[in-house]
């Protein structure tokens, strides 16, 4: 896509507009592949409109959080003072966000999605916080927000886990989810929540009751997981009535992507279980995510090459398990076969996928397919945007 062609998104958007084809030139830049004049075109693309601050639409994925990822990810002394600009605006938000959030949660009544996911809520944010300088009061804010989310929360007489939304999963309608939905997704579910908490207590940043979170989060997970042939599986949501009976309607898998899929849930369980050096429970997650890839029919259900839920997605999230499973796991074998796999399916599709964004476009199929060098020590690995690392 040349930097002159009109985006479908908003230049300052991670998922499909110029901040998300920005990432991507970063790293060919980092590598030796591409250059940082070029980067320099992309990030002036990505901030040539207003940057949205606003604190009902600003987040990792869109305006002052996600052109200060991208630009803390190039790791380039011109962009500092930018940063910094932006960073107030985002602090600011992030203080609004977290008082609308605990002001919720003191009424006891049921979240949005968009309050705590990855997307659009304060996971996201707070994976901008985590990766930026020296982890601060509002990251541990952040943080403590999460902790009192993970608890039980009463409704109509019934207890659910506090993540509960009132609302439907959008694309779905409203006729099956009455009473709401639980949502188990890594973009929007509580996937997404233990993942940063993991992530953060292996940094070395915790705050009380962090280690329960996580614990509630992996409880409700190992409830809703259902076995099927020689693997497990998760639902990408449930609902009332089934979270209540503990019978999905559900019949099997649903396609092994990094937004929803079983992939993306069992990296966040990984995730968790080094943090709290459960070494049991590792094994188990990695054993989970090995036996979906060996499982044709779960891998017939991809249907694009695509980072959000196709098969670039899937084959990043398997690189990052199989690098913390380590050399002879399972995941490491079963990352080589996929990897071979993932080049027949997008040999020649590549350049041929209409979007040229980051999660459904061609840019994220580049990062995945090209297997660039994991980020060094002190540096902002681009896929801290979604969450696999």
């Amino acid at each position: 896509m040349s930097i002159g062609q009109q985006f479908p998104a908003p230049a300052d958007s991670l998922g499909s507009g110029a901040a998300g084809i920005t990432l991507l030139h970063i790293q060919e830049a980092r590598t030796g592949n591409g250059s940082w004049a070029k980067v320099h075109q992309w990030a002036t693309a990505m901030t040539r409109d207003v940057v949205t601050a606003h604190v009902d639409s600003a987040s990792l994925y869109r305006g002052a959080p996600a052109v200060a990822f991208v630009l803390r990810a190039a790791n380039q002394h011109r962009y500092m003072s930018v940063i910094e600009d932006l960073d107030v605006y985002i602090d600011g938000l992030t203080r609004l966000r977290l008082r609308r959030a605990n002001k919720r949660l003191d009424s006891g009544g049921l979240p949005e999605l968009r309050e705590y996911d990855l997307i659009s809520g304060l996971t996201g944010i707070g994976v901008y916080l985590l990766r930026r300088n020296q982890p601060d009061e509002l990251l541990r804010d952040v943080l403590r927000y999460l902790v009192r989310l993970t608890e039980p929360i009463h409704d109509d007489g019934e207890s659910l886990p506090g993540w509960w939304c009132a609302e439907y999963p959008s694309h779905l309608g409203p006729p099956r989810w009455p009473g709401g939905h639980g949502n188990l997704g890594l973009a929007h579910g509580i996937a997404g929540p233990l993942a940063l908490l993991a992530t953060a207590m292996r940094c070395g940043v915790v705050v009380d009751g962090h280690a329960d979170a996580i614990g509630r989060i992996v409880v409700f997970l190992d409830q809703c997981g259902r076995d099927a042939g020689a693997g497990r599986w998760w639902p990408g949501w449930i609902t009332r009535a089934e979270w209540l009976s503990g019978v999905l309607a559900q019949a099997g898998p649903q396609r092994p992507s990094w937004c929803y899929g079983t992939p993306g849930i069992a990296r966040a369980q990984q995730l968790a279980a080094i943090a709290l050096d459960d070494q049991r429970r590792q094994r188990a997650a990695e054993h989970i995510y090995a036996a979906c890839l060996a499982d044709e029919q779960q891998l017939a259900l991809l249907t694009d090459p695509t980072l959000c839920h196709g098969w670039a997605g899937l084959a990043h999230t398997t690189r990052r398990a199989a690098a913390d499973a380590g050399v002879g796991s399972e995941l490491a074998d079963a990352h080589l076969r996929l990897r071979r796999r993932l080049d027949e399916q997008l040999e020649g599709q590549e350049h041929a996928t209409a979007a040229p964004g980051l999660l459904e476009g061609s840019a994220g199929i580049r990062l995945a397919r090209n297997e660039l060098p994991l980020t060094p020590q002190g540096e902002v690995p681009w896929d801290a945007c979604l969450l696999t690392c």
